[in-house]
């Protein structure tokens, strides 16, 4: 199993570098097609600011600001892989509202590869909830690269989170390329004792560690307690035995029970300090 087509988020963000970075890697790792897509919110610009005020003459000059930073970015983009010696890969640009256009795309796409964002940058065509939006609607793995520190690639320590639900599994199967290459893979399943023995199986974990090891990848069964939040467990225990990537299942069903809900998966995309590979 590899990736093929991977599609990268790409923006003016300071961040960039290392999302992108990290993409080309996993491209180069698996000889695949790396397309990097900028977003220039034009779209919503437009309607936004029509609806407001219909005979705005001032509009053109901020869609060809929009426009600039996004080919200013896909330079960037180009100047990065081109330097890292990628030998496929494309620049694409859009106008569409960005979750729309993010998830449109990454329907043909192996892997979605996005920033997390950062609340100290402020970027109008991008909306707060953009890497849960795009997870939930695009119906591939996406893989979020944090704003804090210099995180340029997944690393060779995997974390699963895992709780034997249809989301964690598609998460695991998407992963399996990943998984493959990494020198410890660990699954965590906290308080299995909560739930029925054919759950998580006996001892737990041992199916899903049976399931890996068809795939060559050794994974190792963690079962502690979470006495609080699940989500701020899972970062602590990710950060304490230094994992470089966490793998796992997003829960919800549509925008708005996501914005109302929270939970696991909101404290995870939020807070995470490591790459998350997530998928619905």
């Amino acid at each position: 199993m590899s990736f093929k087509t991977i599609l990268v988020e790409v923006n003016d963000s300071r961040h960039l570098a290392p999302r992108i970075e990290a993409a080309a890697h996993i491209a180069m790792a698996h000889d695949a097609h790396l397309i990097g897509l900028a977003i220039t919110g034009v779209t919503k610009f437009v309607f936004e600011n029509m609806t407001l005020a219909p005979d705005a003459s001032n509009i053109v000059p901020y869609m060809e600001m929009l426009r600039e930073r996004a080919d200013n970015a896909l330079e960037e983009f180009d100047r990065i892989v081109s330097g890292l010696g990628l030998r496929s890969f494309e620049k694409r640009v859009t106008d569409d509202e960005a979750t729309r256009a993010m998830s449109l795309q990454g329907r043909y796409c192996d892997l979605l590869v996005v920033g997390q964002p950062d609340p100290n940058e402020d970027d109008a065509t991008i909306d707060t909830g953009f890497p849960e939006y795009v997870v939930l609607t695009c119906g591939a793995p996406v893989l979020m690269i944090p704003y804090a520190g210099i995180v340029a690639s997944v690393g060779d320590r995997a974390l699963i989170a895992w709780n034997a639900s249809p989301e964690a599994a598609h998460a695991v199967h998407a992963a399996i390329p990943l998984l493959q290459r990494m020198q410890l893979v660990k699954a965590v399943i906290f308080n299995p004792g909560s739930q029925p023995p054919e759950v998580f199986g006996m001892p737990p974990g041992e199916p899903l560690k049976a399931f890996l090891a068809q795939h060559n990848i050794t994974a190792e069964i963690m079962t502690p307690a979470a006495a609080n939040s699940v989500g701020d467990t899972l970062l602590s225990l990710a950060t304490d035995q230094g994992f470089s990537l966490l793998v796992m299942g997003c829960y919800g069903h549509s925008r708005m029970r996501e914005l109302l809900l929270g939970g696991t998966t909101r404290t995870i995309l939020r807070s995470a300090t490591l790459p998350v590979l997530m998928m619905h």
